[in-house]
């Protein structure tokens, strides 16, 4: 006769041996190893509205175009196109990041300024971050880094860099260049067809 209670007791125990021997492993088998953020990803800035940290990392595996932004520049009208763009690909991994800065002295003086003409007056949905340096010796290390790689640093407002799913810079646009331009989107459309790493 089978004796049920200890064949149950018996594999409850090899269950529990099982799960220890799991974690000194290292964790559990099935759970897969956490993708490393990109360097050029690894940076924290206050977000607009709140100015609580937002760590740049979270946007790994998306397309991302990161603009400097003003209120007060002949380009400021962009951000219509900038949220059109953003509306329009968010759905396939795109994310649109605006750096509101005062390097050319076209910014308001403060975030909530800031933050209430970009929602009030266009209606900016896209992740927004508190003003920052983004040219010169006072350009804070992110902004330095995307001028490094393709030797080019911001030289006006609405400036543009396209960064992959891989977390690489893919190329930089200048403010002349409209969020809705060809050559933008057809980039665009390209890195999101793209698999992540």
């Amino acid at each position: 006769m089978f004796n049920f209670k200890g064949i149950f007791l018996g594999l409850i125990g090899l269950t529990l041996a099982l799960n220890v021997f799991a974690q000194a492993a290292g964790g559990p088998a099935s759970a897969a190893p956490q993708a490393a953020c990109p360097a050029l990803l690894n940076h924290t800035f206050a977000r607009l509205q709140d100015e609580k940290p937002q760590s740049l990392c979270q946007y790994s595996g998306k397309v991302i175009l990161v603009v400097n932004t003003a209120s007060y520049c002949g380009f400021t009208p962009q951000y219509k196109g900038l949220e059109s763009v953003y509306s329009k690909y968010k759905d396939r991994g795109l994310v649109v990041l605006g750096f509101p800065s005062n390097d050319f002295a076209q910014e308001k003086t403060n975030n909530q300024e800031i933050a209430d003409f970009c929602e009030n007056t266009f209606g900016v949905k896209f992740p927004m971050f508190t003003k920052t340096s983004v040219t010169g010796d006072a350009a804070v290390p992110f902004f330095k880094q995307l001028a490094k790689d393709p030797g080019q640093k911001p030289k006006w407002n609405f400036y543009k860099y396209l960064i992959g799913r891989d977390g690489k810079l893919i190329d930089s646009y200048s403010s002349m260049t409209s969020p809705e331009s060809k050559s933008l989107v057809q980039a665009i459309e390209k890195s999101l067809a793209m698999k992540a790493p």
